[in-house]
């Protein structure tokens, strides 16, 4: 089986303000750099990740979680290998 390179995202709520996604991250990813509109926390579910949040570097590893302000630019840097990083991303509208 080839290698992973894109993420996945699996809808779990999407109700008024608020957007729950899971999402798995290949083997050692590294994303574009993202501002968005709305207001972002995030919990590691399982492995860990490195971002980017404006100049800052955050390591994540499971069960810790972060809230990104809107408006904050922000990238992940890299994610685990094994095992793979799962994320929960809540999205305040």
């Amino acid at each position: 089986m080839g290698k992973c390179i894109i993420e996945t995202f699996e809808d779990i709520l999407n109700f008024k303000n608020i957007s729950i996604k899971r999402i798995i991250s290949p083997s050692e990813f590294t994303s574009k750099e993202f501002t968005q509109d709305e207001d972002e926390w995030i919990l590691i579910l399982q492995g860990s990740a490195k971002l980017k949040v404006e100049k800052k570097i955050i390591e994540l590893k499971k069960g810790e979680y972060f809230f990104i302000n809107s408006k904050t630019s922000h990238q992940v840097i890299s994610t685990s290998k094994e095992p793979l990083c799962i994320w929960l991303t809540v999205h305040i509208f």
